[in-house]
């Protein structure tokens, strides 16, 4: 018996570490699933904040090693540009604007979305108290960042609501929306409405929220995982592992918000936690998929009526060809 006990204790310490390991379901990578892994730099597309607790919620909890890959995520600097990255091989995934992905195809870069990081668009135009209509916003001041997607945005939401574009006097503000708003330099300015639109919100009650969506616009993809053709033509394994983590994030976003904040809080210093877990609840039904598809998922359809707006709106000046632009073949079906 007592030749037995070390092997009993022996066989209760491992039956308690796979209960640690595998109790949990689907809300951590078992160690069993992992595999050697490769690394691969994914930037984003801007500081991180509750549109990003998918990402790092997928490399908290393992999912990416699991995969068989080991994501490095990197914050860009105000001089990062994440398509060079992409193309000089410095990168091998970016989060991107839709609309900068447009641009980039537009200029030749051979660049291919591979998942859809948020479902709808986040463009809106935030406006002072009192205005009830973006029609109410013709003969008045409207603060754009100088993207050329502001004036494509400011335009569909005006004219969706049977205003006169021509009327609007555009003042280039930057990233300033709030503090313009707020001492009165503009009546309204584009902007993110999870982002600056919580923000106005709060210091600033009864402010508008028009979203471009709202007013004409179909409901694209704002934010895109991208990879360049090349890469994704000769390493589609590590491409593929990459996307299966982080639509596994993803799910963690949608289906169990607050784990995913603290995901996030865990590997960014200095997060306002309140203010992320704010973000992330206005923001959670742009994550879910169009028409009850897959987490994740890139939808053919409505990428084709995002291209044409895109090309009517004047981003670019033909509509970006979707089958060449995008996979949407790599994350799994819903259920799969």
């Amino acid at each position: 018996m007592r030749r037995l006990l070390p092997l009993l204790a022996l066989l209760a310490a491992a039956a308690l570490g796979l209960a640690a390991c595998g109790g949990s379901g689907d809300d951590h990578a078992t160690a069993g699933a992992s595999r050697p892994a490769r690394d691969a730099t994914l930037i984003l597309d801007f500081t991180p904040n509750a549109a990003h607790a998918g990402i790092y919620a997928a490399v908290a909890r393992g999912y990416d090693r699991a995969a068989g890959v080991r994501l490095h995520v990197r914050v860009p600097g105000s001089s990062t540009d994440s398509v060079k990255l992409l193309l000089g091989g410095r990168a091998q995934l970016a989060v991107l604007d839709v609309h900068d992905l447009a641009l980039a195809a537009a200029q030749g870069r051979k660049l291919v979305g591979v998942m859809a990081l948020v479902q709808r668009p986040l463009a809106a135009v935030l406006t002072v108290p009192g205005i009830h209509s973006p029609r109410a916003l013709e003969g008045r001041k409207v603060g754009v960042t100088g993207l050329p997607s502001d004036d494509a945005v400011l335009r569909s939401i005006v004219t969706g609501a049977g205003g006169d574009f021509a009327k609007v006097e555009r003042v280039t503000i930057g990233f300033n929306a709030v503090p313009a708003l707020l001492g009165g330099r503009v009546a309204g300015a584009t902007a993110f409405w999870n982002v600056e639109g919580l923000a106005l919100r709060r210091r600033r009650p009864g402010t508008g929220d028009f979203r471009v969506d709202a007013f004409g616009a179909p409901r694209y993809p704002e934010l895109v995982v991208t990879t360049t053709r090349a890469l994704l033509r000769e390493d589609p394994t590590l491409i593929r592992a990459a996307v299966r983590a982080l639509v596994r994030g993803e799910q963690v976003a949608v289906r169990d918000p607050a784990g995913a904040v603290r995901d996030l809080a865990s590997q960014v210093d200095g997060l306002d936690r309140a203010q992320a877990a704010a973000q992330l609840d206005v923001l959670q039904p742009a994550l879910e998929p169009p028409s009850g598809g897959a987490i994740g998922a890139l939808d053919p359809a409505v990428l084709r009526a995002w291209a044409r707006w895109e090309a009517r709106f004047g981003i670019v000046k033909r509509p970006p060809d979707v089958a060449r632009l995008f996979d949407t073949t790599l994350v799994p079906a819903a259920g799969g």
